[in-house]
């Protein structure tokens, strides 16, 4: 079996989550919204100690912590949710970057129809955009910033800090996917700025189908999100429908194991890091993004003379990696992170993503290093 080397893709579960998930499944199956007997009792108690779990990574309060199905719903309710407050208050000007998600770039597209004037900064070479573009494109009639933490293509941790510092003292609602960075890179999410923060279990070695919209409060008030589905009053009634306890209970496990493991998680993926760079190296791969800003589980690299597709397919037996986002991988288009990063088209059709965790084990590199030049000829 090839070694799995796709995890911004979808990370392994940790055991200990797993067991926290079959836990709830199969002995405290109860309902949270059913507090009258020890079954749900237990199941609140435990939603509620989750909460506090995924709250305590960014340093935000526990009634802050919105569950939905993952960073794709959370992204959704953080934008779409704003809607009405931004025809309300005549405030219809969007800014978000053309490296983001889809499940952001999507969101935005339907606010344009809805008559939002959406304005998209482009990004460096290094891949990272520039806050002075940002603070350039800020008017009176702003609503909503959206910026990601960290890009899923090349994992470059984008300038979340001086946008902090742009924003400051501005009346504009600001959203960051952080489906990519939240467990990984602590410091950037914990400022109190960021209004909303989406992330998703899947990525954090918790289970699939679970996520969160973190939104801060400001004089106890939340931002003024209308939820996008309707039939409950649960989490703060913006997002109605049984909680599925058991991914809850595992987020909030994966969540905790994220604090208190980072340090040790970050130097195994360091030291993985960097014996897969020195195999490309020799293979002449150019790296796409600045390597000082990108995050030491991801690799994103060009192969002179090897497509993509011949390079994944074959690697298949050794590791498995991929050659753009999961979620259009199947479109068989152009990234549009690498294409916007200015790349030629030949660079783009030769790009790999390489992407690991603490869990993955060694590679044989050299094995690595010599199917690639038999493939290149």
């Amino acid at each position: 079996m090839a070694i799995y080397l796709d995890c911004n893709a979808t990370t392994p579960v940790e055991p200990s989550v797993a067991s926290v998930v079959v836990r709830f499944l199969e002995k405290d199956f109860g309902n949270a919204a059913s507090p009258i007997h020890d079954y749900g009792v237990f199941a609140l108690v435990a939603v509620e100690h989750a909460r506090g779990q995924v709250a305590e990574v960014v340093k935000a309060r526990r009634d802050e912590v919105i569950f939905t199905s993952g960073a794709t719903e959370s992204n959704n309710l953080a934008i779409l949710g704003l809607a009405d407050a931004g025809l309300g208050r005549g405030r219809r000007h969007l800014i978000t970057t053309t490296i983001e998600h889809k499940a952001v770039l999507e969101p935005f597209e339907e606010m344009a129809r809805l008559g939002f004037e959406v304005q998209i900064l482009p990004v460096r070479a290094d891949g990272r955009f520039d806050p002075q573009r940002l603070a350039d494109a800020l008017r009176p009639d702003t609503l909503l910033v959206s910026t990601m933490q960290v890009n899923n293509e090349t994992g470059v941790l984008q300038p979340l800090a001086e946008v902090a510092d742009i924003l400051a003292n501005r009346d504009i609602w600001w959203h960051v996917d952080a489906a990519q960075g939240f467990g990984k890179e602590l410091e950037q999410l914990r400022h109190p700025r960021i209004d909303l923060i989406s992330l998703s279990g899947h990525k954090i070695y918790g289970p699939k189908g679970v996520g969160a919209l973190i939104a801060r409060k400001y004089d106890r008030q939340f931002p003024p999100l209308r939820p996008l589905v309707f039939g409950g009053g649960q989490e703060q009634g913006l997002r109605p429908g049984t909680l599925p306890v058991p991914l809850i209970a595992g987020l909030g496990e994966a969540a905790k194991l994220a604090l208190r493991n980072n340090g040790e998680r970050i130097a195994h993926c360091q030291a993985f890091r960097e014996k897969a760079l020195a195999t490309f190296s020799a293979l002449g791969a150019e790296q796409n993004g600045a390597e000082e800003y990108t995050l030491p589980h991801v690799l994103n690299v060009s192969l002179p003379g090897i497509n993509s597709e011949l390079a994944i397919k074959a690697l298949k037996n050794v590791i498995a990696v991929s050659s753009t986002s999961a979620c259009t991988s199947h479109t068989h288009t152009p990234s549009h992170v690498l294409t916007a990063m200015g790349l030629s088209s030949e660079n783009v059709e030769q790009s790999i993503r390489l992407s690991w965790c603490h869990m993955t084990p060694e590679v044989d590199w050299s094995e690595v290093g010599t199917i690639l030049r038999a493939r290149r000829g």
